[in-house]
């Protein structure tokens, strides 16, 4: 292609899609823009790429500044989750975003309320940019991440029973697993292993707990779903 006017580059942006589950739901982080353009409305954390900087430092301090989020401390599971780069996304000019997805459980926001929140996935206000579009794009690949890899370690304590397991599946996927054979296939994929504890919960029958074999991400030998 030959440029009949001077280059310009793209803008370079980072923006980061933060999952957790909570009270039942898979929420994602996001906050309000205190600036044009889409001022007061509900946002990704991101921001702009700074010479010199790599898209993973600009992620660490973009997080850190404006959601008070320590990507090191706070996320069991980062990873580079694609690259948006439709012309006509920012209605300043063509802007490229490197986005990243996080997960992790029970994050506490520096400054929580009004500002900064976890939102229900399921149920957004209408978001800025193309930030709707990129969200659903993560939990597809989150949901895509689940059926191969041990993932959903990052939703759960160190040890949980088998129904939080399922339960953090079910929310993930937005959809119900049959109980029985739900355990059966999880079990048969050798990537967890049952302790001598139990969890107790008030007048229920005791369950036995569990833990991961390893607390890296591994792929599985075969597709879970």
């Amino acid at each position: 292609m030959k440029y009949t006017s001077p280059y310009v580059p793209p803008t370079l942006t980072v923006d980061a899609v933060i999952f957790q589950i909570s009270n039942g739901v898979l929420e994602a982080l996001l906050m309000k823009r205190p600036n044009e353009p889409f001022k007061g409305e509900w946002a990704l954390p991101g921001g702009y790429n700074a010479e010199g900087e790599t898209t993973t430092n600009a992620l660490h301090r973009i997080v850190e500044q404006k959601a008070g989020v320590d990507i090191n401390k706070d996320l069991s599971y980062i990873e580079q989750l694609y690259t948006f780069d439709t012309v006509d996304r920012d209605p300043r000019g063509h802007a490229v975003s490197v986005t990243y997805m996080g997960c992790g459980r029970d994050i506490t926001l520096r400054d929580a309320g009004s500002r900064v929140a976890f939102l229900d996935v399921d149920n957004l206000p209408e978001l800025a940019y193309d930030h709707a579009n990129i969200i659903a794009y993560a939990r597809e690949r989150l949901i895509a991440k689940l059926t191969y890899t041990n993932a959903v370690s990052a939703f759960l304590e160190k040890r949980f029973t088998l129904t939080q397991l399922q339960s953090a599946y079910e929310i993930i996927f937005g959809r119900e697993f049959d109980k029985r054979n739900f355990r059966k296939k999880f079990l048969s994929l050798k990537l967890i292993h049952e302790t001598d504890e139990l969890w107790r919960d008030g007048a229920h029958r005791p369950a036995k707990l569990y833990e991961f074999n390893s607390t890296s991400l591994e792929s599985l030998s075969r597709s879970f779903d």
